[in-house]
């Protein structure tokens, strides 16, 4: 709850940097500008407290998620996949989750961990190879993960 309060803090502070652009829906851009606040702040709690490496980590919640119009064998693989990122090396894992899940820039993500944009790219371009792999094993019936 805190992080939260400090996140609309920071927004009610900082309202006036906040920019319309183009003609999309003026709420979409101000939940993702917000989106983007809290996500910072969280970030910055977890480097106070030395817990950088826990970012990137998958909620529980996702095994939760079922779509009506996926069948078995897709379900199957997406908990393979969401186990395969779980156990992806920390820094991997956190580059991977905040450019293909959070929709980060590389520029952006450098700019949050304290990294160079090479090194951003690099850490996903490597996850995204060990990821290859371990399906390409999976498929292989080498490696099972449930």
């Amino acid at each position: 709850m805190d992080l939260v309060t400090d996140g609309f803090v920071k927004a009610f502070n900082h309202f006036d940097s906040f920019k319309k652009m183009g003609d999309d829906d003026p709420e979409k851009q101000l939940m993702a500008w917000l989106k983007r606040i809290m996500i910072n702040c969280a970030i910055d709690e977890l480097r106070k407290s030395q817990m950088l490496p826990e970012i990137g980590g998958i909620p529980d919640l996702v095994w939760e998620l079922s779509d009506k119009n996926h069948d078995a064998d897709q379900l199957l693989l997406y908990k393979d996949l969401i186990i395969l990122i779980k156990e992806l090396p920390a820094n991997y894992r956190i580059v991977f989750n905040l450019y293909v899940i959070d929709g980060y820039t590389h520029s952006e993500i450098a700019d949050m961990l304290h990294i160079s944009i090479g090194t951003s790219k690099s850490n996903l371009s490597r996850a995204r190879t060990l990821l290859q792999t371990a399906v390409q094993k999976m498929e292989e019936g080498k490696l099972c993960r449930i």
